[in-house]
């Protein structure tokens, strides 16, 4: 089951971070802030084996982070965990997020969730590779095309 990530969760949350993503792993003070912070969304999986946060500003949501854990990974998690943040966002046009060209798996993963890229960001990440930035477009696109045609 997916749920609103809380401030219980923070211990176990700082650790599958660190577990996952080494010397770029978002520290306890940040996860408590995308949990906080406006405009956030963070769930999780209820045996906290994986989370995705979100963050909407306008008509764009920025998807800042999927992550399972290893052993909980080709379940359908990751599907489950964007599935909910996609709930809920019928006044968006678009959700972007930035991935590494090297990772592989989750290009597939975002390819076939009807994320394309459209962009690239050399040097992005600590380790100098470059990051694609991805866009799925959403049901708010429709709306605010037709509103901006009939204006």
């Amino acid at each position: 089951m997916i749920r609103p990530a809380v401030l219980a969760d923070l211990p176990a949350l700082a650790a599958l971070e660190q577990e996952l993503f080494g010397v770029d792993a978002w520290s306890e003070a940040l996860i408590r802030q995308e949990i906080e912070g406006p405009g956030r969304r963070f769930v999780v999986a209820d045996d906290l084996s994986g989370y995705a946060v979100t963050m909407s500003a306008g008509d764009i949501v920025d998807l800042l982070r999927i992550a399972v854990r290893p052993d909980a990974r080709r379940n359908g998690l990751a599907s489950r965990l964007l599935d909910e943040l996609l709930v809920d966002t019928e006044d968006a046009s678009r959700m972007l997020l930035e991935v590494s060209v090297s990772n592989s798996a989750a290009l597939g993963f975002y390819v076939a969730r009807q994320f394309s890229v459209i962009d690239v960001r050399p040097h992005y990440y600590r380790d100098g590779s470059e990051a694609l930035v991805m866009c799925r477009w959403l049901p708010g696109a429709a709306r605010t095309q037709t509103a901006t045609a009939h204006d």
